[in-house]
């Protein structure tokens, strides 16, 4: 599959379940080498979106292109192949060491596939990745003993181990403390200069979590799109606040942004 020059195009997309609807009248455009962020409240409509573009749900109404390839007209699992996804509620229940987690990045599966066996290849990728990630030393420790942070980078390396052409997180940062989310942060933003051809799109509602890295971004509420585009056109004070319902005040250092609540005349 040639890498086309739109990784992701959904127009005019409706999502309706259960005859409540979740998303109405979204259209996106990704491009190779960008970042995207969705952003909202919760249940604004984020992650029901991040699935659309994943291939792992079918919008209502309107159409959903992966990597050139329309949804319903093409073998999903291919697709799935060339998208990682990262979800911190990945539900591993077995003791497996970091390194084996990673692996099971190849097979798309939770647990290693019986029989299955990585090639000597596929192991040094694993390593490189590790390395990526920060973490060539816990290689060997068993999944219950990570930290969430280390959970965190464990699973962003196991998306990256099949080479996607596209990367998916899902609020990557849940559950993280104020280092883990840190070093998170700063490695997603490393894949930037050593992938520069990998688009992403990364779910959030706190701002604090974009790595400096992100280009463009997407505001949602109650399923619709506020703005969409490069993130100093919509991540605004009053793009924001509407977005939220609550008047916040924006501030970028260094690429990284972070948000206060506005405060009227003579308050305190």
């Amino acid at each position: 599959m040639t890498l086309p020059q739109i990784v992701l195009r959904a127009e005019h997309v409706d999502f309706v379940r259960d005859g409540t609807s979740l998303l109405s009248d979204i259209s996106l455009t990704v491009r190779p080498g960008e970042h995207w962020a969705l952003l909202g409240a919760n249940g604004a409509g984020k992650t029901t979106l991040l699935r659309l573009l994943g291939a792992l749900a079918h919008p209502t109404r309107g159409r959903v292109e992966v990597l050139g390839h329309e949804l319903g007209r093409i073998d999903v699992r291919e697709l799935r192949s060339y998208v990682g996804h990262v979800d911190p509620r990945h539900p591993l229940r077995s003791p497996l060491r970091v390194r084996d987690v990673v692996l099971t990045g190849i097979t798309n599966s939770v647990e290693p596939v019986p029989r299955w066996r990585p090639t000597g290849e596929q192991e040094r990728h694993a390593d490189r990745l590790l390395a990526l990630l920060g973490l060539t030393e816990r290689g060997r420790a068993r999944w219950p003993t990570l930290s969430q942070g280390e959970r965190g980078r464990t699973l962003v390396a196991r998306a990256l181990m099949p080479s996607p052409r596209l990367l998916l997180l899902d609020e990557p940062a849940t559950g993280l403390d104020l280092v883990g989310r840190e070093q998170l942060v700063d490695r997603l933003d490393a894949l930037g200069t050593s992938r520069p051809e990998l688009a992403s799109v990364l779910v959030t509602h706190h701002l604090e979590e974009l790595p400096s890295g992100t280009t463009h971004a997407m505001l949602l509420r109650d399923g619709v799109c506020l703005a969409s585009g490069p993130v100093r056109e919509v991540l605004t004070d009053g793009l924001v606040s509407a977005c939220f319902a609550h008047p916040v005040r924006l501030r970028r250092d260094e690429g990284r942004w972070s948000v206060r609540t506005r405060r009227g005349p003579g308050a305190g």
